[in-house]
């Protein structure tokens, strides 16, 4: 494994990592954060399918590949939405779990992962670690009753907004095309969803269209952070660069950055005992994602 393979595979820790933290810092509503971060992408994806020359795909390639952009955009809006409850520094631990958990869940049921009653044994152990691990994460020395009632509502929301995340994961598991030729189309996908999403709002609330509004336009900025994330870890999940276990282990290195910049840049102020334990569930989180790959 040589050291460019490392740099890619760590591609995902900066823009996975820093894509909540500058979306959550640009501001705006749900709205404006996925419409904006959706139309960045769609701008980087196209760019790169120029440069590469990639092409385009047909037919169930084509559909699959928009479906899973539309699942990731639907799971995104919702991942926005809990921010507002409890900030992005407890939000992105519980909502990387849960992705673990249903990548895992699903390499079991559908791809026979886990072959053996040993590997079912230690995999299973590392998902009830990875929940530990979360726990932690959103801990509190002291938590009103209103900060409890938020914690529940996030983690209900977070979970149902697995279901885009799972289709993100396993929509282009169908097709007969490679990451990087589906990136484009799952671009086109999501930023279909924060289109008609936008034009839900801007009718809902018969006020300023989102369309409209300067903050939209910033979080363009933030779709760069998850395009680059997102075209890095494809190329990095190649069997020629660091193969699908290991850069899906690097991938979530992600979720240490995002945690911690919430906590540094966005005021999400954690006591030393919280930090302590945020810490711990991190580098549990981290180190059974890796042991579930390599079962």
């Amino acid at each position: 494994m040589n050291t460019f393979a490392i740099l890619i595979g760590l591609g995902p820790l900066i823009g996975w990592g820093i894509y909540p933290t500058i979306a959550s810092k640009f501001g705006g509503k749900p709205v404006n954060q996925i419409l904006g971060s959706t139309i960045g992408t769609l701008i980087f994806a196209i760019i790169y399918n120029q440069i590469m020359h990639l092409g385009f795909p047909t037919g169930k390639d084509l559909w699959l590949s928009i479906l899973s952009g539309v699942g990731w955009a639907c799971a995104q809006i919702i991942t926005f939405y809990s921010f507002t409850l409890i900030g992005s520094s407890r939000a992105m631990p519980i909502t990387t779990a849960f992705q673990l958990l249903g990548a895992s869940l699903w390499g079991v049921l559908a791809l026979h992962d886990w072959p053996t009653v040993m590997d079912k044994v230690i995999g299973f152990v590392a998902l009830a670690l990875i929940i530990l691990g979360a726990y932690l994460t959103v801990w509190s020395e002291k938590k009103s009753k209103e900060e409890a009632g938020s914690l529940k509502k996030a983690v209900l929301v977070l979970l149902i907004g697995e279901i885009g995340y799972w289709a993100y994961s396993a929509a282009p598991q169908a097709t007969n095309i490679n990451g990087m030729q589906a990136f484009l189309p799952q671009a086109i996908g999501m930023v279909l969803v924060g289109v008609v999403y936008g034009i839900w709002v801007t009718v809902k609330e018969k006020g300023a269209s989102p369309f409209a509004e300067g903050v939209t336009y910033k979080q363009i900025i933030s779709g760069f952070f998850f395009a680059f994330a997102a075209l890095t870890y494809l190329i990095s999940a190649q069997p020629n660069m660091n193969g699908l276990a290991t850069g899906f282990i690097l991938s979530q290195t992600s979720v240490v950055l995002a945690t911690l910049t919430g906590i540094w840049f966005l005021g999400q102020k954690k006591t030393r005992k919280e930090m302590i334990m945020t810490i711990i569930g991190l580098a549990i989180i981290i180190g059974a994602a890796a042991i579930t790959v390599i079962v």
